[in-house]
Order: C-alpha cells, then structure tokens, then sequence
C-alpha cells in the first residue's frame, strides 16, 4: 500500500464487517446506531481511476477463474472494483461459524464494552486476505496496529444489543460498508453484502 503521501488526495472512508443481526444491501444507519458486528478491517482508499488500476486477485486454490462481483450501487465504481476484489475472499469464508468468548474494555481507558471472538482460523484467514488486498490499493489501513498478528476480533456491545459468551453465529453477512457516505459522517451505508447460509 503507498505511504503516507496519500493523505492528500481525496479518501473514501470504508469497512468491512460480518454482521450478526439482519442487515439489507443500501441501508443507511446512523453512525451511533450500528447493527451488531465483527469488524474483518477498516481502510481507507485515494479515489483512482478504476480502469487503470490493476491488482493482483486473490488466489484461487481450484484454479478456476474468478467470477465478478456484482455492484454494490449503480454508479459507484470505486466501491464495485473493491467488492469484485474481495468476493472469491469473502465467498471462501461465508457460512464459517465462530464462537463468543468474554467480556472485554476497549479504546480509551477501556471504555467501550466489547465480547471477545474465540481464535479462528478461518476468521483469521479471512482477516488476513482482506489486508492483502487492501494493501495493494492506493490508501491505507487506518488501524496497522490491529491488523494480522493485532487483530483481535470482538463484538462490540450497542446500547442493550450485545452478545452473551458461549453463543456462536456463523458469518453468513459480511458486507462492505461506506463510513462517510455521499461525504456525510452522520450515517454510514452497506455498499455490498454477501450472504451465505451457514455451514
């Protein structure tokens, strides 16, 4: 991924996450408001001309070749180049059941109540693929420091929604969402979402 050049340039704030309660492709919630979710990476890219960027797909282990993603929204190219990136990723890891651990604090001084994800391989590999593609796009991960070895996956609680340990949900609605969507940071909008029934 380019240096820290890149923080001149017009960004386009993005996530991607696994929700746990029903979400739908374009909506729009307000930013204090989220659905229950596992953040998989926040990034954040320059605007390029899709047409002359080319990245590296991610592996296919069968061989075959990938089949493109469909459009997270009419007229939003950036945002489709990156869903199309990430669906052979993503449809690797649908379905994949993980379990909640305990109680933990984050942020500042710990005051964000979060559970804990048990250890999985497959949530890692995931987590891992996604940083990879991200890494060749012109922009940024916004968290290094919680990427690959850092990355600890949580569920963070919302007001009376949280999770209890020992509950396991399957990540059959990851999703590609749009932190500040049309410019606006008030509301934040589902661009893609990949749903799977669980394994």
């Amino acid at each position: 991924m380019a240096a820290a050049a890149w923080h001149t340039f017009p960004m386009r704030n993005l996530i991607a996450v696994a929700f746990v309660e029903p979400v739908a492709e374009g909506l729009e919630f307000p930013r204090d408001d989220w659905p229950l979710h596992l953040t998989l990476l926040k990034f954040d890219v320059a605007k390029f001309d899709v047409g002359k960027f080319d990245v590296v797909e991610p592996r296919q282990e069968s061989g075959a070749e990938p089949e493109p993603g469909t459009p997270p929204a009419p007229g939003d190219p950036l945002a489709e180049r990156i869903a199309t990136l990430m669906a052979d990723t993503v449809a690797a890891a649908l379905g994949c059941r993980v379990s909640v651990d305990g109680e933990a604090g984050f942020g500042r001084a710990g005051s964000i109540p979060v559970n804990l994800i048990e250890p999985s391989e497959q949530l890692q590999l995931l987590h891992n693929e996604l940083v990879r593609i991200v890494e060749q796009l012109p922009g940024r991960i916004s968290t290094p420091t919680y990427t690959l070895e850092g990355y600890r996956p949580h569920v963070s609680h919302h007001g009376a929604k949280r999770l209890q340990q020992g509950d396991t949900f399957a990540l059959d609605r990851i999703a590609l969402v749009d932190m500040a969507p049309d410019g606006g940071h008030a509301t934040r909008r589902i661009l893609k979402l990949w749903t799977g029934a669980p394994a």
